[in-house]
């Protein structure tokens, strides 16, 4: 997933557009956690209004849309993603060492876990996944560009010899796979849902003997 932050805003000194700013992350933050566990259809201004104790029509001035509430809500689990998983793992050195801590942040970031419903694209993208829209596209996209960051790495890991040679675009499947099948266990509370998914990922990348 694309850890591309857009250049910072001018700096807003206007009370009310700081009180507004900091109203639109409260509420994305809280809207993440519920669209984690009941998906983005679960999330109303009416809801949000409730659980927040703030007017519902002041969430309404700031998202407008209910469609506007939703994209917006998919970027801040982007944001809070990539501080949780992609930049911590930038740390490490590209190709195998990456690819691995990629893979545990991953795993932290679903047993802790970050949001209160555990992945929160496990949640969304089945609801939108046949539903064409900027909903869609917003969630396909950041699908692709986590594939497309665990695939590069599998790719120089490979040619450096890290890890047994594999087709980058079929690792990066199978990785993100054996992922989402432990997040969906650790939100049925199985015991030993990361052990084994550290298993099975350490078996596909280490190279023969």
């Amino acid at each position: 997933m694309s850890d591309h932050v857009p250049s910072p805003e001018p700096a807003v000194t206007d009370g009310r557009l700081l009180r507004g700013a900091r109203t639109r992350r409260t509420v994305t933050r809280h809207a993440v956690d519920v669209a984690s566990l009941e998906g983005l259809e679960g999330l109303s201004f009416g809801r949000l209004a409730t659980d927040l104790r703030v007017s519902k029509s002041g969430i309404q001035t700031l998202f407008r849309t209910k469609r506007d509430l939703h994209l917006a809500t998919v970027e801040t689990a982007r944001e809070l993603f990539v501080d949780a998983v992609v930049r911590p793992a930038k740390a490490a050195p590209a190709g195998g060492a990456r690819l691995r801590s990629l893979i545990e942040h991953w795993i932290d970031y679903a047993e802790k876990p970050l949001f209160a419903g555990g992945c929160f694209w496990a949640a969304t993208l089945p609801e939108f996944d046949s539903r064409p829209g900027p909903v869609r596209d917003a969630l396909a996209r950041q699908r692709r560009q986590w594939l497309s960051l665990l695939a590069e790495e599998v790719r120089l890991a490979s040619d450096a010899g890290e890890i047994a040679p594999l087709d980058p675009g079929l690792a990066a499947f199978q990785t993100d796979a054996v992922l989402n099948a432990t997040n969906t266990a650790l939100r049925l509370g199985e015991r030993g849902a990361t052990v084994r998914a550290r298993r099975v990922i350490d078996g596909m990348l280490t190279r023969p003997a």
